[in-house]
C-alpha cells in the first residue's frame, strides 16, 4: 500500500490531572501534577517537571536543560521563554505571548502550539518529531541545522523562515503564510500549495542559477 504524504503528524493532550497542586518555581526542582504560576525572572533550568501546568507573566522564563513530560503551558506571557537543550514529550503551548521562544538543540516528541502570539521561535539544531502548529503568528521562524519530522502548520504566517540547513520529512507548509524562505534548497522534503511555488519560484530559479527578468 502507498504511503500518503505528507504523514500527519500524531500529537495527543497532555495527560494531566484533575486537582493540580500550587508550586513556586525553584531551580532543580522536581515537580509532579504542579501548577507553577510565573513572576519576576522564573528560574526552572535543569528542572523536571511531569503532569504540570504552567502560566503566569514573568520578565522571563528559564527551563534550560529540563525535561518536560505532559506539560500544558496557558496564557503564559513572557519576553523569553528558553527551552534550550530541554528533553520533552508532550507539551501544549496554548494562548499564549511570547517574545522569544528558544528551542535550541532541543529534543521534542510532541509539540502542539495553538492560538498563541510568538515574535521570533528558533529551533536551531533541534531535533523536532510530531508537531502541530496551529493559529499562530510569528515574526520570524529560525530552523538552521534543524531536523523536523512530521510537522503541520495550520492558519499560521510568518514574515521570514531561516531554513539553512534544515532537514525535513513529512514537513507540510500548507498552512504557513510566509513571506520568504532563506534557503529554498533546504525545504526538500516539505510539502506546498501550488499557489505557494507559484510565489517563491522567482527564488527557486535564483537558486540554480537562472536569471528571472521580464523583457523591457
Amino acid at each position: 500500500m502507498a504511503v500518503i504524504r505528507p504523514r500527519p503528524p500524531v500529537v495527543t493532550a497532555p495527560d494531566l490531572p484533575d486537582d493540580l497542586v500550587p508550586v513556586d518555581a525553584a531551580r532543580h526542582g522536581d515537580f509532579l501534577a504542579a501548577r507553577i504560576e510565573c513572576t519576576g525572572e522564573t528560574d526552572l533550568s535543569h528542572s523536571s517537571l511531569e503532569q504540570c501546568r504552567v502560566g503566569g507573566t514573568a520578565a522571563r522564563v528559564d527551563l534550560f536543560g529540563a525535561t518536560l513530560l505532559d506539560v500544558e503551558m496557558t496564557e503564559l506571557r513572557s519576553p523569553v521563554l528558553s527551552l534550550r537543550d530541554t528533553t520533552i514529550r508532550r507539551l501544549r503551548i496554548i494562548g499564549c505571548r511570547i517574545g522569544t521562544l528558544d528551542l535550541s538543540d532541543a529534543r521534542v516528541a510532541e509539540l502542539e502550539i495553538r492560538a498563541s502570539r510568538i515574535d521570533y521561535l528558533t529551533v536551531g539544531g533541534a531535533r523536532v518529531e510530531d508537531a502541530l502548529i496551529a493559529g499562530t503568528a510569528f515574526q520570524a521562524l529560525d530552523l538552521p541545522q534543524a531536523t523536523l519530522t512530521r510537522i503541520r502548520f495550520d492558519d499560521c504566517r510568518v514574515d521570514e523562515v531561516d531554513s539553512r540547513g534544515m532537514s525535513a520529512q513529512d514537513l507540510d507548509l500548507r498552512g504557513l503564510d510566509a513571506l520568504s524562505y532563506l534557503d529554498v534548497n533546504a525545504l526538500r522534503g516539505a510539502t506546498l500549495t501550488t499557489r505557494q511555488v507559484e510565489l517563491l519560484a522567482p527564488t527557486f530559479a535564483a537558486s540554480v542559477g537562472i536569471d528571472v527578468r521580464d523583457k523591457p
